[in-house]
């Protein structure tokens, strides 16, 4: 089981910065495929980015103000957003599954059996 919690939510102006970061429990770390979801009310939730076992994939319209990574040894994985926008504003979500997956399947949330409880993020223009 990996248990998931984010922090470095927040508030940032427009054009500004953001570094979530997700810790893990359990043990095989290493394992897991970790990602980035997001979600505002009403919608679904979005992927955003993921890293499995070397291969990262990112939101298409998000990828230039993105870097997703990993450490292992630490059981944490970490998004780096910048030029943050309005519309980047919504509860972030860490997410993980025991096994790998291409940059394309990646993206489907239905993969992911361990979801974090969320952490916001609020950009004002």
């Amino acid at each position: 089981q990996a248990p998931l919690v984010e922090s470095g939510g927040g508030s940032v102006q427009a054009g500004g910065s953001l570094t979530l970061s997700c810790a893990a429990s359990g043990s095989a770390f290493s394992r897991y495929t970790l990602a980035w979801f997001r979600q505002v009310p009403g919608k679904e939730r979005d992927f955003v980015a993921a890293v499995s076992r070397g291969t990262t994939s990112y939101k298409n319209s998000m990828k230039d103000r993105l870097t997703i990574s990993r450490e292992n040894t630490r059981n944490t994985v970490t998004l780096q957003m910048s030029s943050l926008k309005s519309e980047d504003t919504a509860v972030y979500y860490c997410a993980a599954f025991d096994g790998a997956c291409t940059a394309t399947s990646c993206r489907d949330r239905r993969l992911y059996s361990y979801w974090g409880q969320g952490t916001q993020v609020t950009v004002s223009s």
